[in-house]
């Protein structure tokens, strides 16, 4: 009898043991599958508040770049009304063509382009820091909480082009302006994910009055884009 009991309490033991571990296996698996769930949520949630915040910082940080590349520029005197537009007059001194310096508008768009590329790649890594509180959704936690560092890189190409604009400035009078169109392509490289951006800046360069005779009749040509044919509408008419 006593051998019979010690063998149904082993097998009792073994039993229980067999059982635990089994339990314990099965605990830590639902475990690791809920950490990943959890994960794969906040990875869902992260991509596209990474995403703005990637594309807000890179973009500011490509705008601030143009402002002072521009303005370099201009501090230096390299962009001037002289340099790009000539007039051509007749022999009462009346203007009667309007002439693009194109070697000058081609040497400054190469110009700006190189040295707006080089002033973004200074900084082209930049450091996001996330506060936990952002994760979650709640308006109340937003910005709350230690903060996840993030680094993102990005890479750029850049264009830039001149254009005319025409607007009168009073009776007889033609304000013509010099506009550097800037357009800047932007590849972000995030943890886990790409997303890219374009920042597109207008600034008017350089302008002049252009004043003739009385006309007969007055053309209004605001916001004209066909530069040329405004030029031939207003002189004509004089």
């Amino acid at each position: 009898m006593r051998r019979t009991d010690l063998y149904r309490r082993m097998r009792l033991y073994s039993a229980r043991r067999r059982s635990g571990r089994g339990g314990g296996a099965l605990f830590f698996l639902f475990l690791a599958a809920g950490a990943i769930l959890v994960l794969l949520a906040a990875g869902i949630y992260l991509k596209p508040l990474l995403s703005n915040m990637a594309v807000a910082k890179v973009s500011n940080s490509v705008t601030r770049a143009i402002n002072e590349t521009v303005t370099d520029e201009l501090n230096e005197g390299e962009i001037s009304y002289e340099k790009l537009i000539s007039f051509e007059k007749d022999s009462d001194g009346k203007i009667t063509a309007l002439r693009s310096n194109m070697a000058e508008i081609n040497r400054l768009q190469s110009g700006i382009v190189i040295a707006l590329v080089e002033r973004i790649s200074e900084t082209n890594t930049a450091d996001l820091n996330i506060p936990i509180g952002n994760l979650t959704g709640i308006s109340l936690l937003s910005g709350r909480g230690f903060r996840i560092p993030v680094r993102i890189l990005s890479v750029s190409s850049a264009t830039a082009s001149f254009a005319n604009q025409f607007t009168s400035a009073g009776i007889n009078q033609t304000r013509h302006q010099i506009i550097l169109n800037i357009k800047v392509q932007i590849s972000i490289l995030v943890p886990g994910f790409s997303t890219s951006a374009t920042v597109e800046q207008q600034m008017n360069v350089a302008e002049t009055v252009i004043v003739g005779s009385v006309p007969e009749s007055y053309t209004f040509f605001s916001g004209v884009e066909d530069a040329q044919q405004a030029i031939e509408d207003y002189f004509n008419l004089q």
